[in-house]
């Protein structure tokens, strides 16, 4: 049996009552809407380790998250691939292990039921620290932009080179 019938799943991370950091669970919503049927979504508040049985067993995963990084404008989306976060993989207490770290751990230990490919939407935040259910102006008007990144991606995933 192949990987979920080639079945793509969009992560949404962050939290709905953090400010900015909803705008992954914002973006995974909009794609939910969309009824894609070759696509599942999920919107969580996890992190590390908790990644690896989401994304386990899909052909394709996209995680859809807040960054801050200050390098860019709020509301800038950006994708990367798990390789563009080998600086930050440490050997860390499995309760300490960020994304790009469970990730690799996860190809490691079962690369067999890992994503033949993933990539990360990012959207650079402005407030990961107030307690809102409102983000700020610039991130919530990333949701379409990020929402249309996403897209791209899922056809990029189904064209020649995904097969899907």
């Amino acid at each position: 049996m192949g990987k979920l019938a080639d079945r793509t799943v969009v992560i949404g991370l962050g939290s709905p009552i953090m400010c900015d950091d909803a705008v992954g669970l914002k973006v995974s919503e909009a794609i939910e809407a969309l009824g894609l049927p070759d696509v599942d979504t999920l919107q969580e508040a996890v992190g590390g380790l908790d990644i690896i049985p989401m994304v386990s067993g899909y052909r394709f995963a996209i995680i859809v998250d807040a960054i801050l990084t200050r390098e860019y404008e709020p509301g800038t989306v950006l994708i990367f691939e798990p390789e563009s976060f080998d600086c930050t993989i440490a050997d860390v207490p499995a309760h300490d292990v960020n994304l790009a770290t469970a990730i690799r751990m996860g190809s490691e230990m079962d690369n067999s039921v890992m994503p033949e490919i993933l990539r990360f939407v990012a959207i650079e935040v402005e407030d990961l620290q107030t307690m809102s259910e409102e983000m700020t102006p610039k991130v919530a008007a990333a949701v379409g932009p990020a929402k249309n990144a996403v897209l791209h991606l899922l056809a990029e995933f189904r064209g020649p080179a995904g097969n899907c």
